[in-house]
This record gives structure tokens, C-alpha cells and sequence, in this order.
């Protein structure tokens, strides 16, 4: 069923006020980013991989009567190498690939802005350490 013109205009509306309030929600609705075409990108690499390695099996059963089917297997191993290279580093983007404004803030949490019952290691160290400082001066 399709919408009225004034149906339209009020999810036009609607639309715009929700880009404006929150457009970190709009962009992952949207789901534009990197993390998606590195996922794809490491999915592609990961195939690649597996068509390497059924290069160097066959190559390798092939090369049993004859010499020329050698070349066949390195070339599944240059793939296969290639391909986990390629996988390697996209996932390692997917993994960091965070949209702006997502990340915490590393002065704020320092501050101790966050519940103490949610601080990290890290966080509780780092304050322990400036405690010392500050009265050891």
C-alpha cells in the first residue's frame, strides 16, 4: 500500500529531525562505513584462500606424472599467501574501523567521569598512578 503525499511529507519530516538529533544512528541504519566493505573484502579473501589451496592439492596430485603441473601448485601457494595476508588486515580494520563519536573518551574516563564499578584495569591503574603523583608533590 503506498503512502498519501502528507504521509510522505511527515516520514520526510520525521526523517530530517532524526538526522539531525542522532546521525550516528542514521549512519549505522544505514550502514555505510568501512567495516563493511572490510568484512566483505576478508569473506572474498578468505574464498581466495580456499581456491589456493585447492590449486596446490590438485597441483600436487597432478605433478605425480607430470612436471609442468609444479607451477600450478606454487601459484595456489602465492594465493594462498596472499589471500591470508589481505584477510589479516582487512579484519584487523574491521576490528578498529569505530565511527567517530564511538570510541570512549580516554580523558573523560581518566577523570573518572565512569561509575567506579565500570572502570577497566587500566583505568583504575592510571588513577592509583596520579593519585601518587599529586601527593607525593
Amino acid at each position: 500500500m503506498a503512502l498519501s503525499n502528507e504521509e510522505q511529507r511527515l516520514l520526510e519530516q520525521m526523517e530530517a529531525a532524526l538526522a539531525a538529533e542522532d546521525p550516528k544512528l542514521v549512519n549505522a541504519m544505514r550502514g555505510t562505513g568501512t567495516r563493511r566493505v572490510h568484512r566483505r573484502r576478508a569473506a572474498l579473501a578468505g574464498v581466495a584462500f580456499f581456491g589456493g589451496l585447492v590449486l596446490l592439492v590438485v597441483g600436487l596430485y597432478l605433478a605425480t606424472g607430470a612436471r609442468g603441473y609444479i607451477a600450478l601448485s606454487v601459484l595456489g601457494f602465492v594465493l594462498m599467501v596472499a589471500a591470508a595476508v589481505i584477510a589479516i588486515l582487512s579484519w584487523q580494520h574491521v576490528g578498529s574501523a569505530v565511527e567517530a563519536g564511538d570510541r570512549p573518551d580516554r580523558a573523560k574516563t581518566a577523570q573518572g567521569s565512569r561509575a567506579p564499578g565500570n572502570q577497566g584495569f587500566m583505568d583504575k591503574m592510571e588513577e592509583r598512578w596520579r593519585k601518587r603523583r599529586d601527593e607525593g608533590m
